[in-house]
């Protein structure tokens, strides 16, 4: 029987005991980060400043979770407001890129992360912490992306990962929590862990780890109505843009954070955004998450068919895989790299003509996009009609037929094709 190796640091921005005597804790209050809290302060003895970023989370009492950081030591408990901070730079560029990575997952969590670690930086400067500690396991990707971008940001900083090196897992974990008092939500029974902020919310743990469960929604979701269970009256929301960004929410003009958390509420309630993906991790792993993202589902659909509308099919194929490309990189802890500087600009610049309104139908869990207008619009009612007086000239089509087919039948036919299903 194999036995679990002990964790040795090599990397050079691993911080050691005894090197320090402060550090900033990113702290959500859940089980890891509390278990940690309690961790650093006996195993490294120093001090430690706990800060939590608020991005819109729905669950948290942030005041609650100060004071907790307090009863269990922190000789500071910061709380930060980067609601509006998050949603106009880093949530609207997920809205212009169509944020979907390998299936229906916004991007909730690495976004996020982009958000904490840019605010962790901030806050190690001024408060002279030159160790940030985060609570991801070693199996995980925000490992990844926390120590990439602090790094990144400020190379001098050091970073500390607890449940690298404790070797605990979730059981031992909320032993430990039990033995030294420290409340958690979390028991044997509901095993789930949560990562949440306004643009969605990832459950993870328990039965939903295993591919060959079924996960029990109705005990998982937070958010989201089961759709079998929503309301039997459809409802239409109506989503105006502006240069590809979202300004208002059935005609009232609002900012970009309030008319997403709405659309949380208003397609929570019809049970839309529910995805149930396995995921390819960055560490090589293929794990299984339930994720709620239902703002984030109905504007992606919304500024989607509202893009195709005013966009050429050129523009809108080069999108499309530059959409995937900026999913894929954000996942992946690249927001940084220069590419993704080049993805912007053009992905900006794209979006300067996607202005207009949008109707969405929400009916137990679907979303449809009912009717869009722009005045970019590159429909033409007279050149699409099938009525007689259209513009178009069909004179013409079938000389661009003879011409457009002219190399497939060409080539078709200088070879003796011998597979039926040519032939046929």
């Amino acid at each position: 029987m194999k036995t679990a190796t002990q964790y040795q640091k090599v990397a050079s921005h691993e911080a050691h005991k005894g090197e320090f005597k402060k550090c900033l804790l990113l702290y959500s209050g859940g089980l890891d980060t509390s278990i940690i809290l309690k961790w650093i302060q006996d195993q490294y003895e120093c001090e430690v400043i706990t800060l939590t970023v608020n991005i819109g989370q729905t669950a948290d009492d942030l005041e609650s979770i100060q004071k907790k950081a307090l009863s269990l030591g922190a000789k500071k408990a910061l709380v930060y407001d980067a609601k509006d901070e998050f949603a106009d730079i880093f949530l609207s560029e997920a809205i212009m890129a169509n944020a979907d990575y390998q299936g229906g997952y916004a991007l909730s969590c690495p976004l996020g992360r982009i958000m904490i670690a840019k605010v962790a930086v901030k806050m190690a400067h001024k408060y002279n912490c030159p160790v940030i500690a985060h609570g991801a396991t070693g199996k995980g990707n925000d490992q990844v992306r926390f120590e990439s971008f602090i790094t990144t940001l400020d190379p001098k900083l050091k970073t500390i990962a607890p449940v690298r090196e404790w070797a605990m897992g979730r059981d031992e974990q909320i032993a430990y929590a039990e033995k030294y008092h420290i409340p958690i939500k979390q028991n044997h029974q509901l095993p789930y862990s949560y990562d949440e902020n306004m643009w969605g919310n990832t459950g993870e743990g328990g039965e939903i780890e295993n591919p060959e469960n079924i996960p029990l929604e109705e005990k998982i979701l937070q958010w989201c109505t089961l759709p079998e269970k929503a309301n039997y009256s459809n409802e239409i929301v109506e989503i105006e843009f502006e240069k590809g960004k979202p300004i208002a929410l059935n005609g009232k003009k609002k900012k970009l954070s309030q008319i997403i958390m709405e659309l949380n509420e208003v397609g929570g309630k019809h049970g839309v955004g529910v995805v149930q993906l396995i995921e390819d991790r960055m560490v090589g792993l293929k794990v299984r998450g339930v994720y709620e993202n239902p703002a984030a589902s109905i504007l992606i659909a919304a500024h989607k068919k509202l893009e195709m509308l005013v966009s050429t099919r050129e523009e809108n194929e080069l999108k499309s895989f530059l959409d995937q490309k900026w999913a894929y990189l954000t996942y992946a802890a690249k927001w940084y790299d220069p590419v993704m500087y080049h993805i912007h600009a053009f992905t900006n610049s794209q979006n300067k003509k996607v202005t207009g309104t949008v109707k969405v139908k929400l009916y137990k869990g679907n979303i449809t996009i009912v009717a869009l207008q722009s005045p970019y619009s590159l429909f033409d009612q007279n050149l699409a009609t099938f009525n007689k007086n259209a513009a178009f000239n069909q004179n013409a089509s079938a000389g661009f037929i003879e011409i457009y087919n002219l190399a497939q039948k060409t080539a078709f036919n200088l070879h003796d094709w011998e597979n039926e299903l040519y032939k046929n």
